[in-house]
Formats: structure tokens, C-alpha cells, sequence
């Protein structure tokens, strides 16, 4: 090999490992403070990024207009500079973080429309722990299926509990027609009875009670001003 070729092959290797580079370097972890453009208005919100115990990424966003905070982003891809994350399924947020690594931009898909967004690193990210209860009884643990009627639709949700070694306890519903959304739950019982309660959606709780055979629980949702009877079935195993 001549001269050449040799600082052709060098400079070729150069182009190639700079990319490889800033993937390996690129990295999202912080607070976030960002804004949707939806036709005639802009959305604001926050993300809150970081590595978990597995050394995956996971996060939080928080709508505080909406009443939310903390929910947990359902899912969080980071492939060199590009970040992907979402809390429901069917709306999806792809971006880029920039070469400075203080804001990401890209697109986010809602209802069938791709609108642009746009997020500055403010800080250290904010994520709070996994809320955990007393241990519940057998007779809760596991996953159940409900369905009840809102503004004229069938909704279905999914609710699990879990009882855990170190001797805490925690729940989640899951709302399937929204995307897989996941709300942390923490639980209460006392006897038949069972209060559900999460601070991730402000004012939102479940009250209600397990029947004698322990295969409904029955009660009804509260948010605000609004109540919806309930009754979660224990699902097939």
C-alpha cells in the first residue's frame, strides 16, 4: 500500500469514528423543559431523563397546566444523538439532541398529526421513586380488567397489584385505549376495603370493595368533580 492510500484509508477512518464518537457520548440525562406546537396554541411540558439501575434510560413527564406530574414515559430509546420517547404508545416523540447537548428538537405524532417540538436542558433531572404501599393481601395481588362508560364510549383499563420481598406493595392502571398509559398507584386496604390513590394525576383516586368470593372489586373512580362507577374483575389466568 503507497502513501496515498494510506492517509486516504486514515482519513476515511477519521470520517467514520467521529460519528461513532458522538454516539457513544451523546447522553440526555436532565430536566427538560419543553413546547409542543399544536395549530393555534403552543403545549408546554417537561421531561426528566436518566439512566436506571439496569443502566437503561427511563423518565417522567409533566403537564403542569394539566394536572400532571411524574407519569412515566412508557418507553425511552437513546441511539447516538437521537432521542425517542413516549408515555402512550400512539404518540410517539422522535428527536435530536443537538451537538451541544443542551436541547432536542424533533417531531411528535398525536391523533395522526406529526407537530414539531422542541426541549431545553435546564438542569438535573427530577424523577421521583416509585410510589410503594404496605403489603396487601393475597386476595388483591394480581391483575384486573375493567370496562365502564365515559362520555358515551366503552373505556377499559387494567389494574395490577404486587406484593414485593422487601415487604412493600405497588399497583398501576393501565389504560388500554390511551396507548399502554401507566399510572402508579398506591394502595390501601383495610379488610374488604381498598382505596387506590396516585399523586401523578392530581385528584384522581378509587374507592371501593372486594366481594365475598374475591373476584370483583367495586367502587368508582373520582377526579375532580367527576365520578364514574367501576368494577374491576379478577382477569383469566
Amino acid at each position: 500500500m503507497n502513501r496515498l492510500q494510506r492517509m486516504t484509508l486514515a482519513a476515511a477512518l477519521l470520517l467514520l469514528s467521529a460519528p461513532l464518537a458522538r454516539a457513544q457520548t451523546a447522553d440526555p440525562s436532565g430536566h427538560w423543559q419543553g413546547s409542543l406546537q399544536i395549530p393555534g396554541r403552543e403545549v408546554t411540558f417537561e421531561i426528566d431523563l436518566a439512566r436506571n439501575g439496569t443502566g437503561d434510560f427511563a423518565g417522567t413527564t409533566s403537564l403542569p397546566a394539566e394536572g400532571i406530574k411524574g407519569l412515566p414515559l412508557r418507553s425511552v430509546v437513546v441511539a447516538g444523538a437521537s432521542v425517542s420517547f413516549d408515555a402512550r404508545r400512539d404518540q410517539p416523540f422522535r428527536g435530536v439532541l443537538s451537538a451541544d447537548g443542551k436541547s432536542i428538537s424533533g417531531d411528535a405524532t398525536l391523533s395522526g398529526y406529526v407537530l414539531p417540538f422542541s426541549m431545553v436542558r435546564t438542569g438535573d433531572a427530577e424523577i421521583a421513586r416509585p410510589a410503594k404501599s404496605a403489603p396487601i393481601g393475597r386476595d388483591l395481588e394480581g391483575t384486573w380488567d375493567a370496562a365502564f362508560e365515559d362520555s358515551g364510549a366503552t373505556r377499559h383499563i387494567v389494574l395490577t397489584m404486587t406484593n414485593h420481598a422487601d415487604g412493600t406493595a405497588t399497583g398501576r392502571l393501565i389504560n388500554t385505549d390511551e396507548g399502554g398509559l401507566e399510572i402508579p398507584l398506591v394502595i390501601a386496604q383495610k379488610a374488604s376495603n381498598v382505596t387506590l390513590e396516585t399523586t401523578v394525576l392530581k385528584g384522581m383516586s378509587f374507592s371501593g370493595a372486594l366481594n365475598a368470593d374475591g373476584t370483583e372489586l367495586s367502587g368508582a373512580i373520582t377526579q375532580g368533580s367527576m365520578t364514574v362507577p367501576v368494577t374491576f374483575r379478577r382477569a383469566a389466568k
